[in-house]
């Protein structure tokens, strides 16, 4: 498997790599500070004992140094403890060590600014040490002498202190780094389960085992899924659609062709028989091609401006009935759009609009408003109206059983609102003829 070819690889991978980044980041931060911590505690004890140096140190008459038998700290008393101390005085070029530096050569300190504290590591013969030094300017009854005391502690303590607490810091963070792992990894699963289950349903639906996704998703997922299942009714409609096309155009043509057939007995009138039964094949193609193509409920078109597509229909149709002079007034809003296809929306306004003009003596009234998240759609004429309003809009008759004049116009009409779920409804409107109302839902 591709590292991209994977959500959950690649959230799993991306989610490991930053908590080891995080981990490896927070874990040498608290390490830092722990050794940082450890470091200003022992030179804090150093400070202490040069302090205790001072509390015990006397110069008698002649300037010299004058140290206790004992001192207070016990491992000063005790050679090679790892705690060191020592004392300058200057004038007499006279140096003092703790007891505890016996046969060891500490790297006490022997400058320093009177007055001032120094904290460092420094390097001797036996190692490394962590020292501190103060210099003073010791002042007596008789005499005053500059001392510099330095008190040095070795460094494998402080070493062994920050090496046991690193063990610990980094088994505890891989100890929870492997935890966090585990629990990501879980997470991942449960979080990716909605995927994998439409994954398997979609692999039903191509082996046709169901017919479309069945299973409630989280809102991240459930839309997905409802335009999943809405390209799936979408294509089903379009390919039963093509189906009831062929077989209706199978069963229509079957009488024209009869008639034709039987004409080549009477050769006189064949000619008028001819035209006749081609023009009715043609009518027949036409409306079974309309039902066909139909494009049905839009949710994926593009919102299109419908006062644009109104204005073409009435110019063009103002010209076909010219003779007629009929005055189309067309109520649209300017910025009225609605989701659906453009072939859709041509074929609906220009079969109503169409049908009004062949039927109207003077005027053609076509409104389009919408309302309730409904788009509506009225045209009315001044003609004779409807003689049979029911057997204009049975979608599954016959051709040649349908009412004279009416064309095809509005059972392909009556095909598209049915395909867009919407509603069509024919009266006698306030002109005196035909009224066509039409309700089309939001996609």
């Amino acid at each position: 498997m591709r590292f991209d070819s994977s959500i959950r690889t690649r959230l799993g991978v991306g989610a490991a790599l930053v908590l080891v980044a995080f981990m490896a980041g927070a874990g040498m931060a608290v390490q830092r500070a722990h050794s940082d911590s450890v470091r200003a505690a022992h030179f804090a004890r150093l400070q202490s004992t040069v302090y205790l140096l001072l509390a015990g140190a006397e110069l008698d008459a002649d300037g010299k140094l004058v140290m206790p038998v004992a001192l207070a700290e016990p491992r000063l008393a005790l050679p090679g403890s790892g705690l060191y101390a020592g004392i300058q005085n200057i004038n007499r070029r006279e140096e003092w060590q703790s007891a505890s530096a016996v046969g060891v050569n500490p790297p006490f300190g022997r400058n320093a600014p009177v007055g001032e504290w120094r904290y460092e590591t420094v390097e001797g013969t036996d190692g490394a040490f962590l020292g501190a030094t103060y210099a003073v300017k010791w002042a007596g009854r008789t005499v005053e002498a500059p001392l510099v005391l330095s008190v040095l502690e070795h460094k494998s303590g402080f070493d062994r202190e920050i090496r046991v607490f690193g063990r610990t810091l980094w088994g505890w963070l891989g100890g929870a780094g492997v935890l966090l792992l585990l629990s990501q990894t879980l997470l991942l699963q449960w979080g990716l389960a909605p995927l994998r289950r439409v994954a398997h349903e979609i692999s039903r639906i191509e082996n046709g085992e169901q017919s479309q996704v069945d299973g409630r998703y989280p809102a991240e997922i459930s839309a997905l899924t409802g335009n999943l299942n809405t390209l799936i009714r979408q294509e089903r409609v379009r390919q039963t659609r093509y189906k009831e096309a062929l077989s209706f155009l199978a069963h229509s043509l079957k009488t024209p062709l009869a008639v034709l057939r039987n004409a080549l007995d009477e050769p006189a009138q064949l000619p008028v028989t001819v035209a006749e039964q081609v023009t009715r094949m043609d009518d027949i193609v036409q409306h079974q091609l309309g039902r066909a193509a139909a494009s049905g409920s839009a949710r994926f078109a593009p919102y299109l401006p419908l006062a644009p597509v109104l204005e073409r229909i009435s110019d063009s149709l103002a010209k076909v009935y010219a003779e007629k002079a009929l005055a189309f007034s067309i109520d649209c809003a300017p910025g009225l759009s609605w989701r659906i296809d453009e072939g859709d929306a041509f074929e609906i306004l220009g079969n109503l609009l169409d049908n009004a003009a062949k039927w109207a003596a003077h005027r053609v009234v076509a409104r389009v408003w919408r309302e309730a998240n409904r788009l509506h759609i009225r045209v009315e004429d001044d003609g004779p109206g409807f003689s049979d309003t029911e057997s204009i809009l049975r979608i599954h008759v016959r051709l040649d059983e349908r009412v004279p004049g009416h064309g095809v116009g509005l059972a392909v009409v009556n095909d598209l609102v049915a395909s867009h779920e919407g509603e069509l409804a024919l009266a006698r409107g306030q002109l005196g003829g035909a009224k066509v109302d039409i309700m089309l839902p939001a996609a």
